[in-house]
Order: structure tokens, then sequence, then C-alpha cells
């Protein structure tokens, strides 16, 4: 139906097409200049925080890992276990494709090669890819709206829960947000890190055709429900880069590392 708005839950399921959306976002070389800016910032704050901010350990959990792997390209060298999760079936299938390298996956080659050189040698990226497909170990189903978010999975606290430009999506209203990131703190160790990457402002955005909605924050709304998590932020780091208005509508964004309380 033309002019239609998906949600969540099972909207994603049936309507999210995994393609579409690397071809608008992660389009590295030939898309538009805002997506590929937003990468860009998403790789140096991931930079800050892994390879340069000590933050590390044994196991990371990747929460709406979608059909993307430049998240876990920085984490990788730091973690022990990456776990990848999310909610529809399509976004794993793809995640999948690229983790066994199938013929068809999506070639991530220049945001690698991006995330090479902030660590200090492109040249590295092949070896970089084959270390990131060890360190995945699991891809699981999630749904951050559930009790356990990760179902009848049987997973270890891991020392940093990571969700990049997927809350949002995922929850509906602020109340489904706030609660979503108590059952994320709950995913953690005592002294682990949350650390999550949050389009503000945000109103809806464009998977091909299919305009997808989620909920609208503020910088201080995403401070304060980490906070009452049970977390300490520890880097706040937003900035008025937004997406090209054509693929979708928001007014900035907010990188968030926070640490869960030791004695929780």
């Amino acid at each position: 139906m033309e002019g239609k708005v998906y949600l969540g839950g099972e909207d994603y399921e049936r309507e999210f097409s995994p393609k579409d959306y690397l071809t608008t976002f992660y389009s590295f070389d030939s898309g538009a200049v805002a997506e590929r800016e937003v990468v860009k910032f998403s790789l140096q704050n991931l930079y800050q925080t892994f390879s340069a901010g000590g933050v590390g350990g044994d196991v990371l959990i990747d929460i709406g890992s979608g059909p993307t792997i430049y998240q876990l390209l920085l984490a990788c060298e730091v973690f022990r276990e990456i776990i990848a999760t999310d909610y529809t079936p399509q976004n794993l299938q793809e995640l999948q494709k690229w983790l066994k390298k199938e013929p068809g996956a999506y070639d991530w080659s220049s945001i690698v090669q991006h995330a090479c050189e902030l660590e200090g040698d492109r040249s590295r990226w092949q070896e970089k890819e084959a270390k990131l497909r060890r360190t995945v170990t699991r891809v699981l189903r999630c749904d951050v709206t559930k009790t356990p978010p990760l179902g009848s999975a049987q997973v270890p606290l891991a020392d940093c829960v990571l969700t990049l430009l997927a809350m949002e999506c995922a929850c509906p209203d602020v109340e489904t947000y706030r609660a979503a990131l108590c059952r994320l703190a709950g995913l953690l160790k005592p002294g682990g890190h949350l650390v999550t990457l949050v389009t503000l402002r945000f109103q809806h955005y464009m998977v091909g055709p299919k305009k997808f909605s989620g909920v609208y924050l503020e910088k201080e709304t995403v401070e304060k429900a980490i906070q009452d998590a049970g977390c300490q932020v520890l880097r706040c780091n937003c900035v008025s880069l937004s997406y090209s208005p054509a693929y979708c509508v928001n007014d900035g964004l907010c990188f968030v590392v926070a640490r869960k309380s030791p004695s929780a």
C-alpha cells in the first residue's frame, strides 16, 4: 500500500529487505556522502572505544546486528567471542552468508579497509575479515521487547553489549525503549560495558520503497534510560550529523559508552 508506514515486530519480518538496506546505507564508495559520514563516525567511535579505550574481554553480544558486520570490525580484536543477534531471519541469513563466504555475500571490503586504516594498516583488511569470521561464534534470534531478549538460547553474561542504530527501530515508544535497555543490561556482567549508537529525533527511514518508523529520542532520554538500567554513562558523543533526508529523517547521532555497576 502506497504511503504505508511499517512498524517493528512482524512488519520487519515480513517487509524488511537486507539487500535494499545495505545498498542504501552501506555503499561506502559509491553511495551518498551523508551515509558514508555516518559509517565513518561509527567506526571512529568504535575505534576510540575498543582499540584505544580499553573496552574488551571474553564475550561481546551485538544486539540488532542486522545484515551488517562493520560494527564488529574493531571489537573482534579485543574480544575472544562475539555473539551476533537480530530479530529478522532474513538479516541473520544475510549475515551468515558473509560469515561463511557464500556466493552473493555483500562486499564489505571498502569499509573493512577504512577500519584497518584507523588501526594504522589498511593493507591487513583480508586478515581482519578472517579474524572477524573466527570471532563470531554464534548468530542468534533476538527480540528486545521480550524477556529474556535472546529467548531460550543459553549465553554467558557478556563483558560488553553492543547495539548500534537498532533500538530506536525496534521500539515503538519511549517506555518500550527504556524497558529494552534494562533487558540489555541484564545480559551484562557486573562492571560490563554497554555501547550504543542512537539516531536522535528519529522519525522514519526507507528500505527500498518501504518506510519504517521507530521511536523519537532525545540525548537526555537516552542517557536517563541508560542510567535507570543500572549503568553509568562514561562517554557521550553527540553530533549534528544526519542521514540524507530521502533515506532517513533524523536530527543528530549519539554514541554512548556506559558501564554497569560492579555491584549489580
